[in-house]
C-alpha cells in the first residue's frame, strides 16, 4: 500500500541513515521526544512521547508495514497510529505510524547508558538538511531528558549510523548542547 508512512523524528529524519525515498516533511502534532533507554539497548535514544501541548517536526518515509531492516533498527519500539495529527507535504491522505515506547517500559538515561554523541551528530545533520538552523533549534527545544549525561564518542562511534561532521556542524551541536546545558562526559 502506497500511502503507508512512519514518521520518523531522531536519526531518520538524516536521509543518509536510510534508502526510504517516498519521504516528506511532516509535523506531528501532540507530542515530543524525550531521551530514554531500555533493557533491549545499551545506550540512550529518543522516543516520542505525547504531550498536547508540543508539536515536532520530522519526516514521513514510505516504508511498508512489516519491512524487515525498519522493524530491526526499530526493534525496540511499538507503532502507534497517529495519521489524525500529521500535516504532511506527501501527495494526499497518508496512513502514519510513530515508534514509541509506552510508559512503564522505559527510563531515564544514566551515566551506565548515556546518550551518544555519535547519534546526536547524525540527527541534528538532519535537522539542519531539512529544516535548517530553525529546525534544529526546534529539535532542542521540543525534546526533553538533556540532563542526561552525553557520552562524547566522536573518535570512536559506537552508533552505527554515524556520520563525520564538518567543522561547522559540529559546532553547531556543541553549540546547542552547551545552550541546553548537556553534560558532554
Amino acid at each position: 500500500m502506497n500511502n503507508q508512512y512512519i514518521f520518523g523524528y531522531g536519526s531518520l529524519v538524516n536521509r543518509g541513515t536510510h534508502e526510504y525515498e517516498r519521504a516528506h516533511r511532516a509535523r506531528l502534532r501532540g507530542w515530543r521526544r524525550e531521551w530514554r533507554h531500555t533493557s533491549l539497548r545499551p545506550v540512550a535514544y529518543l522516543t516520542a512521547v505525547p504531550d498536547p501541548e508540543s508539536e515536532i517536526d520530522g519526516l514521513i518515509l514510505g516504508v511498508p508495514h512489516g519491512e524487515p531492516g525498519l522493524e530491526s533498527r526499530e526493534h525496540a519500539y511499538v507503532r502507534e497510529d497517529v495519521s489524525h495529527a500529521v500535516i504532511h507535504e506527501a501527495q494526499g491522505p497518508a496512513h502514519v505510524h510513530v515508534y514509541t515506547i509506552p510508559e512503564g517500559r522505559h527510563g531515564r538515561p544514566s551515566g551506565e547508558l548515556p546518550i551518544l554523541l555519535s547519534y546526536i551528530d547524525v540527527v541534528v545533520r538532519g535537522y539542519l538538511h531539512e529544516f535548517g538552523l530553525p529546525g534544529v533549534e526546534h529539535f532542542f527545544t521540543t525534546t526533553a531528558g538533556w540532563s542526561a549525561p552525553v557520552r562524547n564518542d566522536r573518535d570512536a562511534p559506537v552508533y552505527p549510523r554515524h556520520q563525520r561532521l564538518n567543522p561547522e556542524e559540529t559546532s553547531l551541536v556543541d553549540d546547542m548542547l552547551a545552550e541546553v546545558g548537556a553534560q558532554v562526559i
